[in-house]
């Protein structure tokens, strides 16, 4: 079960923990797109998202880092000026040690924040590296997230029965 368990455990991007973080030596954060940054309909990001990843920015390298195509991901390369890796495969971990080797990186130094135990929890715990889970933004999901889900919430209420993690209670480190 601890493969399920994020490190971190957040509301939303905007409340997670940057300044624990970087002190304990994450220098790159891995953010997934759909309902994590913004929701899945949305095809560009947002005014306020800029001036986050711009404050972000002067403390670690941002990569947008999702399962999504390139066509989704390239708008918010541009406007956001950041790197992306599309077709990520998460939870598979090539793409986690490309983004590593790319910026000569140890698994220490980087953090993954995404929505959903399945793919990003499960990835970025199977690699070693800082998983920051974020309650998703709404509800609704891309049709192939719905079955994950479905799965996802057995899997929360057994974690919850276990006294591991629990919707909404909020926590900066297990």
């Amino acid at each position: 079960m601890k493969k399920y368990i994020p490190k971190m455990y957040s509301e939303n991007i905007y409340t997670v923990n940057y300044k624990k973080l970087k002190k304990q030596g994450v220098k790159c954060l891995l953010f997934d797109l759909d309902n994590t940054l913004v929701e899945p309909h949305v095809k560009a990001p947002h005014e306020r998202l800029r001036h986050f990843f711009d404050t972000l920015k002067k403390d670690f390298q941002v990569v947008i880092f999702s399962n999504s195509p390139k066509k989704r991901l390239m708008p918010f390369k541009e406007y956001l000026d950041v790197d992306v890796n599309y077709s990520s495969l998460k939870p598979l971990p090539f793409s986690f040690h490309k983004i590593m080797k790319k910026y000569n990186l140890k698994k220490e130094e980087v953090a993954l924040i995404g929505d959903q135990l399945l793919t990003d929890v499960i990835g970025g715990n199977r690699v070693g590296i800082h998983t920051v889970l974020i309650t998703p933004l709404i509800e609704k999901d891309l049709w192939v997230t719905k079955v994950n889900r479905m799965r996802e919430n057995r899997i929360f209420n057994k974690l919850e029965k276990l006294g591991y993690l629990e919707k909404g209670k909020y926590y900066d480190e297990m």
